[in-house]
């Protein structure tokens, strides 16, 4: 049974994450490349994070529960401003990079879009957040005990994948939202991701009420997919084209040209 649990939980929370990097990044060798520098970014915010909420906790008064309650909560919103911030300054660093390869590439255009940059690098961030989230929990969930012999929730490992799930796919809808705000100097959108993590990260704190952080975790999971899906460049009528399997010879002229079209722009990036 401890087992059944242990591989179904892991492939609930990392499952769609290692899909799509197996079908979207693998075979690019720049792609893995930029995954990995954002994981270690990820990294550094939680080292830095990490050091500052050790240093207070050991200068406060343990014997307080309301104190070390509060660093708690101080603890969790300094380490998404920390991620937030890492996720700007890996953007800036994308940028000289990418301007870089520009001028060694022989080509005109850019070797890897910003686009592409900020879904590879969201992946990164939410690949690195979701293993360091569950992998004691799934460690404690090979066994030996049973969850619940005590009265507790038999649903804690089960929510526990759903909610690692859910910040790895939001983590990549973050970077495409935050690096296409930076692009266009959208800032209040990039508060709208700041505030989001925020709202994400203080719901855990409902736990053992799963269903009060849960459900609201994934709309706005939901919420921020639609974002990034417009700010990649997407629209209702190439969602549309795509659930269809529509053919292009069946498509009328002006149709098919505004394909082609599209068809560069996606070369482009």
């Amino acid at each position: 049974m401890t087992a059944a649990v242990f591989f179904g939980c892991t492939f609930i929370a990392f499952g769609p994450a290692i899909a799509l990097f197996l079908f979207t990044i693998a075979r690019e060798p720049l792609r893995v490349i930029f995954l990995i520098a954002g994981a270690f970014f990820w990294l550094v915010s939680l080292l830095l994070s990490s050091l500052v909420w050790f240093i207070s906790v050991q200068i406060s008064n343990k014997e307080s529960a309301a104190q070390q309650k509060g660093l708690l909560i101080f603890g969790v919103v300094l380490s998404v401003l920390l991620q937030e911030t890492f996720r700007f300054a890996y953007y800036k660093l994308l940028k000289k990079a990418n301007e870089g390869l520009l001028t060694l590439s022989q080509e005109e255009t850019m070797p890897i879009s910003i686009r592409q940059l900020a879904y590879v690098s969201g992946l990164g961030f939410g690949f690195m957040s979701g293993a360091f989230s569950v992998v004691n929990i799934l460690a404690d969930s090979a066994g030996p005990g049973t969850v619940g012999i005590h009265g507790d929730s038999q649903h804690y490992f089960l929510s526990s994948a759903f909610m690692t799930m859910a910040i790895i796919l939001l983590h990549m809808f973050w970077g495409v939202v935050f690096f296409d705000a930076c692009e266009k100097q959208r800032w209040w959108a990039v508060g709208a991701v700041v505030i989001s993590h925020l709202v994400v990260s203080c719901l855990t704190f409902q736990n053992p009420e799963y269903v009060a952080s849960l459900v609201p975790t994934y709309v706005i999971l939901l919420l921020m997919g639609v974002w990034a899906f417009y700010s990649a460049g997407g629209s209702l009528r190439n969602l549309k084209l795509c659930l269809t399997c529509k053919d292009k010879d069946s498509l009328s002229k002006d149709q098919r040209s505004r394909i082609h079209k599209l068809d560069a722009v996606m070369k482009e990036c």
